[in-house]
């Protein structure tokens, strides 16, 4: 078959591939915009396809089998476009990297470790043992809400509940195992744990109905020293309610990782937002770091090559996206 790595992302994932695969195939890299007839003519002759972008401005493949998006979100691809004989597919593996993230995050706010050393170097000892001035909080006295329980959703349950932390979920399905869940609400419920918690972190994908579903009020409802954490889809968030939560200190802090404006051919330095958020100093930035580890481009490099070879044998493909 012929194998297309579309674009920058997906060509992270193409040295080590063939190995991992069956049976021999040509793998093909193609850039982001297939601008060339000759780019063209290859992504028309595809069988499968790694991508995270597709629409009517693409040539549409003929006898496309699989499009694997090397990922989990598949807001990128206009699904009504695809033929209809192709099987969609997403990926994870990101789990483990974006709860790490979002511990380390939350750990920052109560262990200053850049802080205290930046003060030594000065002659500053001002967290020293056993004086009054540097005594510090500590992460497993506080409680967590975590907006989603899926794969990301979980994994940092189960890391917050390592640390000691209150564990209250918020999730569009029910929960079966509570064991690492202190407190669990329907989604549409969510706002309830609001007043309860020190730290919200979404995890949402982005849907016609979670677009825009963290607004002013929820906002309203946190604690005044709370920290809002957004490791889903920027979209989820509405970001005029953000920039107002931080600049009026509606919230304490926020560590914001997924975004609103990204890089693009014709801009590829651009602010993450319309909005001032890099004047804050209430906020930590992030490029869309969380997810992205060795780890991550290890597993997800098995699943989609395990795709293929399924795809090669006829079997139905893991984590198929229903159309």
């Amino acid at each position: 078959m012929k194998i297309i790595f579309h674009g920058n992302n997906a060509a992270t994932f193409h040295p080590g591939f063939a190995k991992r695969l069956e049976h021999e195939h040509e793998l093909v890299l193609l850039p982001d915009n297939l601008e060339t007839d000759a780019d063209q003519r290859e992504y028309s002759a595809a069988d499968v396809i790694i991508g995270i972008k597709y629409n009517n401005t693409h040539a549409t493949p003929k006898n496309l089998k699989l499009y694997q998006v090397p990922g989990a979100g598949y807001d990128g691809i206009t699904i009504s476009e695809l033929p209809a004989e192709t099987a969609l597919c997403n990926c994870f593996g990101h789990e483990i990297a974006i709860a790490e993230y979002a511990m380390s995050a939350l750990l920052s706010r109560h262990v200053p470790l850049a802080d205290a050393d930046r003060r030594l170097r000065q002659g500053d000892w001002k967290y020293w043992a056993g004086g009054p001035s540097g005594v510090r909080t500590e992460l497993g006295n506080t409680a967590i809400g975590i907006l989603g329980y899926g794969h990301i959703g979980n994994m940092i349950a189960q890391r917050a509940k390592a640390f000691g932390m209150t564990v209250h979920v918020a999730n569009r399905s029910h929960v079966k195992d509570h064991t690492q869940i202190d407190a669990f609400y329907a989604l549409d419920e969510f706002k309830d744990m609001l007043p309860l918690v020190d730290a919200v972190v979404n995890t949402l994908p982005l849907t016609p109905t979670t677009t825009g579903f963290v607004d002013n009020d929820v906002f309203a409802r946190m604690k005044k020293n709370a920290v809002f954490m957004n490791v889903g889809r920027g979209a989820v968030v509405d970001q005029e309610a953000l920039y107002h939560a931080l600049k009026n200190g509606l919230i304490e802090h926020a560590f914001i990782d997924t975004w609103y404006q990204y890089p693009n051919a014709d801009n590829p330095t651009p602010f993450p937002s319309s909005l001032p958020f890099h004047e804050l100093a209430n906020i930590t930035m992030t490029p869309h770091m969380s997810g992205w580890t060795h780890g991550t481009i290890e597993r997800r490099r098995n699943t989609m090559a395990e795709n293929i070879n399924r795809i090669t044998r006829g079997e139905k493909p893991l984590n198929l996206i229903p159309r």
